[in-house]
């Protein structure tokens, strides 16, 4: 399996990998990425999904700078949260609620809008009903979207969903408040500056059913 590493600016990077869930036809492409922030002294995991063994340079960055927690932004990113508590004994943080069969064996403490996590990170909010909490990172000047924001082909899109106008649109937009220069998605091309956030917002939405 092949994992690309890349660093984003200092004290960001990622690592990205094919997800072995994926299925032929699926609405999202099989590469999926993992984010590491380190921040006011904390090194934080952002839906991580365990590389495998051969993935070297991973882990060795990793047991460089240990993990002290790991963030879950969206229910079914779950992913690997329970091996990274084992292997590094970091706090798990991550929704109030998860999908039948998607809870971790780890008790995640719950985000909530608005919440500083550790190193300073904060929850926001993006008018999906707290289903998903994208994060920003005020040291990186970087938001990081699970998959509310993603990038099929490339560009930069939203997610549909029902409540797109009313709610989610509204939210997108008031992030436009913060300083930030980037946004991070999971999956598609994982870095992405402001202005190509802008761009999404106008651009039409990622998924819509035949019948919306």
């Amino acid at each position: 399996m092949s994992v690309e590493v890349r660093d984003i600016a200092p004290g960001l990077w990622l690592w990205r990998q094919p997800h072995w869930e994926w299925r032929e036809g699926d609405d999202w492409e099989p590469e999926v990425s993992s984010f590491v922030v380190e921040s006011r002294g904390k090194t934080l995991l952002l839906d991580p999904l365990a590389p495998p063994p051969s993935a070297r340079e991973v882990y060795e960055r990793l047991e460089a700078h240990r993990p002290t927690a790991i963030v879950v932004l969206k229910p079914d990113h779950v992913r690997d949260v329970d091996l990274f508590v084992h292997w590094y004994d970091a706090a798990a943080y991550g929704p109030w609620l998860y999908w039948r069969g998607d809870a971790p064996r780890t008790e995640l403490k719950p985000i909530r809008r608005d919440d500083e996590l550790p190193g300073g990170l904060t929850a926001l909010y993006d008018g999906r009903g707290g289903m998903e909490t994208p994060v920003y990172l005020p040291e990186q000047r970087t938001i990081v979207f699970a998959d509310g924001m993603t990038a099929p082909g490339g560009p930069l899109r939203v997610w549909w969903l029902p409540s797109l106008e009313v709610r989610t649109l509204p939210a997108l937009r008031a992030m436009l408040d913060l300083p930030f220069e980037r946004v991070l998605v999971s999956h598609g091309e994982p870095v992405h500056s402001r202005a190509d956030f802008e761009a999404a917002l106008e651009r039409e939405p990622w998924s819509i059913p035949a019948d919306a």
